[in-house]
């Protein structure tokens, strides 16, 4: 394990490129509506009950992550945010995914969770967060 000097953030990879310090959580969630913002701590809640979570604000999202990064809110809009979990397999069979697109020249499948509201977290995608939160523990 490395850790980066500037923001005491742990990787696997010695001087892994990431975003450091570039944005504060506040930044990320300022203007958002209370319903997104509800959303949001939702999550965090919902997978906090599986274990550990640090949140990494970026740029342009937000990552969950343990050891490694294992969830992305891409977009945080007024009634709904939308969350990417990465795995190395496309899982077509269920009722959650709005889509799944292989990222190109990778092993890799994005699969595409709009929430809306807090009961939108239901027992088949909690499955789904256990299997991010485990690739990335």
């Amino acid at each position: 394990m490395w850790t980066c000097p500037l923001c005491e953030r742990e990787f696997t990879a010695t001087n892994q490129v990431h975003s450091c310090r570039d944005r504060e959580l506040s930044e990320a969630l300022n203007g958002k509506s209370p319903h997104t913002v509800a959303l949001f701590d939702h999550l965090v809640d919902e997978y906090l009950q599986i274990g550990p979570v640090k949140v990494y604000p970026t740029k342009s999202m937000i990552a969950l992550g343990a050891r490694v990064n294992f969830a992305y809110i891409s977009q945080l809009g007024k009634n709904f945010i939308d969350v990417v979990f990465p795995f190395k397999q496309a899982y077509d069979d269920n009722l959650c995914f709005s889509k799944i697109k292989q990222v190109p020249g990778t092993n890799q499948y994005n699969h595409y969770f709009r929430m809306y509201f807090k009961e939108d977290i239901n027992n088949e995608v909690r499955k789904y967060m256990r299997m991010a939160w485990e690739m990335g523990a």
